[in-house]
């Protein structure tokens, strides 16, 4: 702590020991007040201005120090001064006082308190700058807070001073003439319960419900505004309660809620129902892991005690299984479910017109418009494709679209390079590996997984290297560049162009990518090239520019996912801030109860637990904070770590290998953060997803009954661990020596 600091403690604490050690809080009484009124009077008519101003010095220092009192020397002030001119003098000095004591708050206390709270300051922060003026402002009208708690919290956030002392000066005065008031009747007052008399209780109520009556007419003047331009085209009728655009997971989850409580909903869809997460992602991903994982295994078959086989397989046929996959889920996001839970399901593209009105372009060339009370932006996103020099030209696919192309394949891909280190990179560079590719990982950071704790990105390199991956951390894409011209691959493509030589895709396709790696470039020949570097939300095309709709990255929603305008609401990857199929699920509730009945009741989106996993083998899961999060926001942590190489059905299983780590508040068994890395992490952790949003800690979970031989059982004993860690030795040692008697 710096010597100012210090020395302002020190004056501080002067201040406030100087007034208990001298007693000075009976001054400071309704009965000395009462017996001092005439002499107060008295000096006040003799010199009017010395006294105001020793009397605002007081007051100014009483609110500054937060000693109690205000109530006494604000009722000093209608007495002596009367109503107008008391009001006046409290007026200023409280504000004076309260923003020195929000300024020595924030000066002294600010820094310790966000090195310790750093990620809730962070949350408050954000608050504060949005609404925090509002705020302040009810919280000074309505006095049932402290005003010096309200004084010194204020200071540990980021509001400025002066917006500090602007609303606390409009806001504190209704409060300083009510009191002010009662202090004019100070002859009439027996005691402080005397002040709530009918009248005056009757202002504070008034000021009570005020608060809600000015949140009120400002809604209506921010929506009067955001709809202004609009006003002339608002429809007097409606022909949906909802419509709704995407049918990916917020999109198909937003309709279906909607037509549970029965209103009129219009889905629009553009390509495939189940949007990216059937179609490209989740399930034919993990389809792909699930063969490429059979063929590792039979590659190993000695780790079982079998022979060890190469597995010969079609890669088409691969294909196929996943694309029979995909269509074995279809009927579960098909039009034809949906339209029998009563949703009305369009194929086309559909575009905002006007805040409540869509225009729809079939897929049949006709087009239909419908007006909505409010629509739910669902539009997904799509992979991001970097602007790397030659990339367009080299034939390269995503995540979206190598299905269809590898789907044509005869052979599994021999040279595949894979940009990004992200899950989607890991998982799918694995998958290939193990399916004979020779695979090449190409990342920009210094490590792969780059958002999970160093020794889980180590542990994913290693067991990507482990199947042959070639990962390259440290490189940087600079170009793509055509492959260079082979002798022996012309032979061969005049030899397949006359029909007496073997089909050899790899002298048509190709290339090589250039990265520079510690100032200089390397050059990687790849007969496919997947690019895996991130996904970016689908922002044009369906009337956000038109509308003035903000969105850079995502599209702008507040904490109830409403967008610019309130009728209108966002899920989903557009949204953010996850790109995960179960988040957007669990958005599309908010979005399609807030579209709904937000009139009545709106309720704030919950991000408080959020799970997610990487399916590499073994698989890394996780929920809530790990270690590198922790640092970086401040927050104090205790890390508990249990080894799934000494669990019997790990061991069983031959997959010993991984371990569970659980992020507690210090000295406590509250769960802050849990990331497992091994077999079925991601089930695994459904446990502490469900402990963490119910608030139960390590001991409920120890305290459960796990079933013997399980992985859960990993669970049971990371809590194990933490209860050793904690356990009473000075206690027990006492019980010993008990035992010790007890045994003669």
């Amino acid at each position: 702590m710096s010597f100012r600091k210090i020395f302002l403690l020190a004056v501080v604490a002067l201040g406030l020991a100087a007034f208990f050690s001298f007693d000075l809080g009976q001054f400071l009484s309704l009965d000395y007040l009462k017996q001092s009124q005439v002499r107060f009077e008295t000096l006040y008519a003799a010199d009017p201005l010395k006294v105001s101003l020793v009397y605002f010095a007081i007051y100014v220092a009483a609110t500054a120090l937060s000693i109690p009192g205000a109530t006494i020397i604000t009722l000093a002030g209608g007495a002596i001064f009367g109503l107008w001119w008391g009001t006046l003098l409290v007026s200023f000095a409280s504000c004076i006082g309260a923003t020195l004591a929000f300024l020595v708050s924030r000066f002294v206390l600010r820094d310790s308190i966000e090195a310790k709270f750093g990620n809730r300051l962070a949350e408050i922060n954000r608050g504060i700058e949005k609404d925090g003026a509002f705020y302040l402002f009810t919280l000074r009208l309505i006095p049932v807070v402290p005003f010096f708690v309200i004084n010194l919290v204020m200071g540990l956030t980021k509001m400025k001073a002066l917006t500090f002392y602007a609303v606390s000066q409009i806001g504190m005065l209704a409060g300083t003439l009510v009191y002010v008031n009662a202090g004019t009747q100070l002859a009439q007052i027996d005691s402080l319960k005397g002040i709530l008399s009918p009248a005056l209780l009757g202002s504070f109520v008034l000021l009570g419900v005020f608060p809600l009556i000015a949140k009120g007419i400002v809604g209506l003047l921010q929506k009067r505004k955001v709809y202004a331009r609009w006003a002339s085209v608002k429809p007097k009728r409606f022909d949906r309660n909802l419509i709704v655009i995407g049918a990916g997971a917020g999109g198909l989850v937003s309709a279906y809620i909607a037509a549970v409580v029965k209103a009129k909903v219009t889905l629009v869809e553009a390509h495939k129902m189940g949007g990216d997460c059937l179609n490209y992602g989740c399930v034919p991903s993990k389809a792909l892991i699930k063969s490429a994982k059979l063929a590792h295994q039979m590659r190993h078959g000695e780790t079982y005690g079998l022979h060890s086989t190469p597995p010969t397989f079609g890669f088409k046929a691969v294909m196929q299984r996943i694309q029979a996959i995909v269509r074995a889920i279809e009927p579960h996001d098909s039009v034809e479910r949906y339209t029998g839970l009563g949703v009305e399901v369009l194929q086309g593209y559909a575009k905002l017109v006007n805040p409540w009105t869509v225009e729809i372009a079939l897929n049949d060339g006709s087009k239909q418009t419908l007006t909505t009370r409010s629509v739910v932006i669902a539009a997904g996103a799509r992979p991001f494709v970097p602007p790397l020099p030659g990339l367009e030209d080299s034939g390269y696919v995503t995540s979206d679209t190598m299905w269809e192309k590898f789907g044509e394949l005869d052979e599994v891909p021999k040279r595949l390079v894979v940009l990004g280190g992200g899950p989607i990179g890991c998982e799918l560079a694995q998958s290939f590996a193990r399916l004979g590719s020779k695979v090449t990982q190409v990342e920009m950071a210094p490590r792969v997984m780059a958002r999970e704790d160093e020794e889980v990105s180590e542990l994913a390199r290693q067991a990507l290297m482990k199947d042959g991956v070639d990962v390259r951390t440290g490189h940087k894409a600079v170009r793509v560049e055509k492959r260079p011209v082979r002798p022996e691959l012309v032979l061969r493509q005049a030899q397949d162009d006359r029909g007496d030589g073997a089909s050899t895709s790899s002298a048509r396709t190709g290339g090589v990518l250039v990265v520079e790696h510690q100032g200089a470039e390397q050059h990687i020949e790849f007969d496919e090239l997947l690019c895996a570097v991130g996904r970016s939300a689908r922002l044009t095309g369906y009337g956000l520019e038109e509308l003035g709709i903000p969105a850079n990255k995502t599209v702008d929603t507040n904490e109830y996912l409403q967008t610019l305008y309130p009728n209108i609401y966002a899920a989903g990857d557009v949204a953010g801030p996850y790109q995960f199929t179960h988040v957007a699920a669990h958005q599309a509730w908010y979005a399609a109860v807030n579209a709904l009945f937000g009139d009545f009741k709106k309720f704030k989106a919950d991000y408080r637990v959020i799970p997610w996993a990487t399916f590499i083998d073994p698989e890394v899961a996780r929920v809530g904070l790990n270690e590198q999060e922790a640092k970086e926001k401040g927050i104090a942590v205790e890390v508990t770590k249990y080894g799934i190489d000494d669990l019997d059905r790990a061991i069983a299983d031959s997959e010993a290998h991984g371990f569970v780590k659980v992020l507690t508040v210090p000295g406590k068994d509250t769960i802050l953060g849990v990331t497992i890395v091994g077999t079925h992490a991601g089930d695994l952790l459904a446990e502490y997803v469900l402990a963490m949003k119910h608030g139960l800690g390590l001991n409920k979970i120890l305290g459960t009954i796990h079933t013997y031989p399980t992985l859960a059982e990993a669970n049971k004993y990371a809590a194990g661990e933490w209860k050793r860690a904690h356990a009473p030795n000075q206690l027990l040692a006492w019980v010993g020596r008990f035992h010790d008697w007890r045994r003669g």
